[in-house]
């Protein structure tokens, strides 16, 4: 058993345990405020001779984050107080495009010491979070993630809303950030026992409770590489939503596995015994957060909850999809062969080990110099994705939201990142309704820094940052991503 804390006397707050978030704004309103990224310390192991330098949101690593509420204008001046330039990607909303925060793509990196405001209309209700697009494997690496809540105008009825924030830590010998990045991807499912995995900082995160209290548990995977496969003990319950998007009908939770930056959401009951202990662990036999159980909250446990209210997102049009295939190569054991790079050229296996590039996403090696895809607004689009290589990959799609297509067209539910086991073939649906220039990529960060990135047009307008790219050069390394 982990030492009991104090029973959590605000029960039915929407709280993140273990780092307060920042202050909700009514829907309809405007949320405003600064979001600073500076250098700071923190602590993930007992055993380091001293405090972790970090990067973090104002001062802390994961930052505190923010919880809004659904229909809210969010205002958000972003301070960049890093020795480098930096941007925030609001993960998982649909937004406009110019608000999306990839450097090279949708906007300029942040110089230090310049500022950034993000503008824009929170239309989902949901679990989502925050981090830098622009070298993202290292910045994130470093402790740039917070969690955004965006909350229902009517949310259902719990004891407490949480938010886990999973990092991954890779500490050197003197305790500080290991500086060899692409180590993520090593060992991808569960890290090694000499690394260190936190839930808002803490290993474990501990929440006091009772018997048949019922909490919102809304797990994030924030790290650069983990696939997470994570169960309970003594608790009960329901998955309620995927990325931030509501089932229609809340399946029994008995293990959930998450790729580097899903999101689930779990309503669970809590079933173990006063003086016991409930926990959330991973296959790995890491504890995620431990909950001591303490008195008893009612004599029964409450019914089944019903489905959280669904965001309006578009139904895929299959019979008049426009259809593409994205075939993805690379790694250690794949048949990487010839790929393109930015500005033209096609170059060898060898030449492109020794750029820093092993993974592919049709044909290109890196950011293309022009869209994979180009759609209209509101059309349909089909994408058979391949995995020719023998590792797994979390795909992502920006601004939008997707569904992958089962069997006779059966529509799995909505995501906007999915796993994909190595040598899989999947297809996904979704209805390009947000214009503009969209990321597509492997969230497994080192995957991604080593090549495996793309993007897709929605629209046929010319964007800002299109003509920014050829006049100024945006395409050269270290711009983008």
């Amino acid at each position: 058993m982990h030492e009991p804390t104090r029973r959590n006397v605000l029960k039915g707050l929407a709280a993140t345990a273990g780092a307060p978030m920042l202050a909700s704004c009514s829907p309809g309103g405007t949320a405003q405020t600064e979001v600073t990224a500076s250098a700071t310390t923190a602590r993930f192991s007992t055993t380091a001779p001293r405090a972790t330098r970090v990067w973090g949101y104002d001062g802390q690593a994961p930052g505190p984050g923010f919880r809004v509420t659904q229909g809210t204008r969010m205002v958000r001046r972003f301070v960049n107080r890093l020795p480098v330039p930096s941007t925030i990607h609001w993960h998982g909303l649909r937004i406009d495009n110019a608000m999306d925060g990839v450097a090279g793509l949708t906007q300029t990196p942040v110089p230090p010491g310049q500022s950034f405001t993000y503008d824009f209309l929170l239309r989902d209700a949901g679990t989502f979070w925050y981090h830098p697009h622009i070298d993202t494997l290292e910045q994130l690496a470093r402790g740039l993630s917070a969690p955004l809540i965006v909350l229902e105008t009517e949310p259902p009825d719990t004891d407490a809303d949480l938010s886990f924030l999973i990092n991954h830590w890779w500490l050197d010998g003197d305790g500080q950030i290991a500086n060899d990045f692409t180590r993520n991807e090593e060992t991808p499912r569960d890290p090694a026992a000499t690394s260190h995995l936190t839930v808002n900082g803490r290993a474990p995160l501990v929440w006091g409770t009772a018997q048949n209290e019922r909490l919102r548990l809304r797990l994030i995977n924030g790290t650069t590489g983990r696939i997470l496969d994570t169960s309970a003990q003594g608790l009960s319950g329901w998955v309620m939503a995927l990325d931030g998007m509501p089932l229609a009908r809340p399946r029994r939770f008995d293990r959930v596995t998450m790729a580097p930056a899903q999101r689930v959401d779990l309503l669970v009951d809590v079933t173990a015994d006063p003086g016991e202990e409930a926990q959330l662990r991973t296959a790995g036999g890491h504890v995620l957060a431990a909950f001591p159980v303490e008195g008893v909250a009612s004599a029964s446990p409450r019914p089944t909850p019903g489905p959280l209210p669904p965001n309006r997102v578009a139904r895929p049009d299959l019979r008049n999809a426009r259809r593409a295939t994205m075939r993805m190569t690379g790694g250690a054991l794949g048949a990487l062969g010839r790929a393109k790079i930015r500005g033209g050229a096609t170059l060898s296996q060898a030449e492109l080990v020794a750029r820093g590039l092993s993974w592919t996403m049709d044909g290109y090696a890196g950011m293309p110099d022009t869209p994979f895809l180009t759609v209209g607004e509101g059309e349909t689009v089909m994408i058979d994705i391949v995995n020719a290589t023998a590792e797994p990959h979390g795909m992502h799609l920006h601004g939008h939201h997707f569904h992958q297509v089962g069997q006779g067209g059966r529509l799995v539910p909505l995501r906007d990142t999915i796993l994909m086991d190595g040598g899989a073939r999947m297809t996904i649906a979704f209805v390009a309704d947000n214009p503009g220039d969209w990321m597509f990529h492997c969230h497994m960060l080192a995957h991604q820094a080593m090549g495996m990135m793309s993007w897709i047009r929605v629209g046929d307008r010319r964007t800002a940052m299109d003509i920014g790219r050829q006049r100024s050069g945006f395409w050269e390394a270290g711009d983008i991503c």
